[in-house]
């Protein structure tokens, strides 16, 4: 009788590949003519710039310091009234506008904003550069999120308290519950507060996809004001990410739109998540750019990936998904990278061919092999990157269909497939995917083979 092949696992729709493989990386080709009006600009037009842009700071910051001057930033915080508010929406909102101007931004503004009692949030992406902020000057000086140590910065710290930001201490293990709880506070004000400006991404792309929104702008359940963000310049001279950045060497002229608010059902009120996803899906459409499922931790693993030698891409997974279909946590993923490591070694750690595979497994490569590597193999390329080695490892840890897992490895060991594994052929097999030359298997095999036949079949 000849014998039944195994078919590799279904595959779910959910973890095939995202829209971009990438969105970390930014790579920028200057034509010649281009590098020579680059060094031009920068011979003629720079020190220009930059004699405006110290001026403008020269007002600024007097401005800010009399706009903040004994006004709490810690302790029982209230927010800015009369002069003050006045002094930050109007004086120091148009003085960043001209700082701006001077930099070369020329910034469209499409929509209408909405007041802080119509939608206490904004909430703006894609995030793909510092240069973003232009956002919040645009905006009227809403509040925003910002690490305590940014507030001793010099100069630049006194225009951040301009915006009584919510602050986020790092030496706080309590930090990230208190900034929920005061972003919850400030969002349900009924308009005493101003708008709070977040960047749900919580990272730098380069904008050609939106990735996951972090849920802490959506937790309060409050209409949220999405805000979409485009350079339409010919050249992306702003871009700034995880694998590459450029400068702005050209006039720029940013596109800010204001969409309508969205406001939450009762579902979404209870489940941040999903609201975080209505308002992602309601943006991207409104850009015209698919979404995935990558968030900071992919860029976390990307560190690590180049940390281990591998392509720093090697580390990207789309986390959020294979979190959140497989069970894991950032730290079991960063494990299974390292055993990927392992095994690219010999393949520049770009992607595991079915030699390396073999090779790794100390085993030939048989049709038993070749199955058990297309239930890694997801795409069917005939080769293995890490995001389908993890899925793999998750599958064959905790199977979902364990009697076809099962006959894939029996198959592994009946080396002449002949439907039944000898003590010789179950001894071999261990030694070899161990390593180990002198291990005695003996015991497992009598534990296995219940009936004392001398050899294992599936069905026992």
């Amino acid at each position: 009788m000849t014998p039944r092949r195994v078919f590799a696992l279904p595959r779910q729709q959910s973890l095939f590949l995202p829209a971009v493989l990438n969105p970390f990386v930014q790579e920028v080709k200057l034509a010649k003519a281009d590098i020579i009006k680059c060094v031009f600009r920068g011979i003629f037009l720079v020190p220009i710039r930059a004699i405006f842009l110290t001026l403008v700071l020269m007002v600024t910051w007097p401005v800010a310091v009399i706009t903040t001057f004994l006004h709490p930033l810690k302790g029982a915080v209230t927010p800015m009234t009369g002069w003050r508010r006045f002094m930050c929406r109007h004086v120091m909102a148009f003085l960043g506008r001209s700082y701006y101007f001077f930099m070369g931004f020329r910034v469209v503004v499409k929509g209408q904003q909405v007041s802080s009692t119509e939608a206490p949030i904004l909430a703006v992406a894609p995030h793909s550069t510092f240069f973003d902020g232009i956002v919040c000057i645009v905006a009227g000086l809403p509040s925003t999120v910002s690490r305590t140590e940014n507030l001793a910065t010099p100069i630049f710290g006194r225009f951040v308290r301009c915006l009584q930001p919510v602050l986020v201490s790092r030496q706080d293990p309590d930090s990230r519950k208190n900034t929920i709880m005061e972003i919850d506070s400030r969002a349900k004000s009924g308009g005493s507060w101003p708008q709070i400006l977040v960047f749900p991404e919580g990272t730098c792309t380069n904008r050609s996809c939106l990735i996951t929104f972090k849920q802490g702008a959506f937790i309060p359940g409050v209409p949220v004001q999405p805000v979409v963000m485009r350079y339409p310049n010919r050249l992306d001279t702003v871009t700034w990410t995880w694998q590459g950045f450029s400068s702005p060497c050209f006039d720029l002229c940013p596109l800010l739109q204001f969409l309508p608010p969205v406001t939450p059902t009762e579902e979404e009120k209870k489940r941040p998540v999903l609201f975080a996803r209505t308002v992602r899906n309601v943006m991207a459409q409104a850009l015209g750019v698919p979404v995935t499922d990558h968030t900071y931790e992919d860029c976390r693993l990307m560190s690590s990936a180049g940390e281990l030698t591998l392509p720093m891409e090697a580390g990207l997974v789309e986390f959020t998904k294979i979190s959140q279909k497989l069970d894991l946590k950032w730290d079991n993923v960063k494990k299974e990278l390292e055993g990927f490591a392992a095994v690219a070694c010999s393949c520049k750690g770009r992607r595991i061919s079915i030699q390396e595979f073999a090779s790794f497994l100390k085993l030939p490569i048989s049709p038993a092999l070749q199955e058990l590597f297309a239930l890694f193999d997801r795409d069917g390329d005939g080769t293995i990157d890490f995001r389908e080695y993890v899925i793999g490892v998750t599958i064959l840890c905790r199977p979902a269909n364990t009697e076809e897992v099962l006959r894939t490895a029996f198959q592994l060991f009946d080396t002449d497939e002949d439907q039944r594994i000898t003590h010789e052929e179950f001894s071999s097999m261990l030694r070899s995917a161990l390593g180990v030359c002198d291990i005695n298997v003996s015991k497992l095999f009598k534990e296995i083979d219940t009936d004392s036949s001398e050899f294992i079949t599936f069905c026992k």
